[in-house]
């Protein structure tokens, strides 16, 4: 006879489910975002992929939309990294540094 799972005890505040506050990102300002463009295995097309950002989910969606909206073109949020379509690698800096990140271009 298989035994109930009972929930996992959260070691920081040893609660089941946990009850901890939920994890801040760190502020803009100490994050560098990565900016680099890609076309390899993508058909063909170009994308600009955002990547090196410690973001809650959540965050991260909004900051992909904001990104999006702001280029005006589509996009995806993936695996912890924002991707948007075409190469939009100046516009992209230039809105991430308006929201305070600092900014790094990678790649060709």
């Amino acid at each position: 006879m298989k035994e109930p799972s009972r929930p996992q005890r959260c070691p920081r505040c040893g609660g089941a489910p946990c009850r901890c506050p939920p994890r801040r990102s760190p502020p803009p300002e100490e994050q560098t975002a990565v900016i680099r463009r890609e076309k390899k295995g993508r058909g063909g097309k170009t994308v600009t992929v955002v990547t090196n950002l410690r973001l809650r989910p959540e965050e991260l969606e909004a900051l992909g939309k904001h990104l999006r909206q702001g280029c005006g073109t589509g996009g995806t949020v993936k695996e912890g990294t924002i991707e948007v379509q075409g190469d939009q690698r100046e516009k992209v800096v230039e809105l991430l540094r308006a929201l305070g990140y600092a900014c790094k271009l990678a790649g060709g």
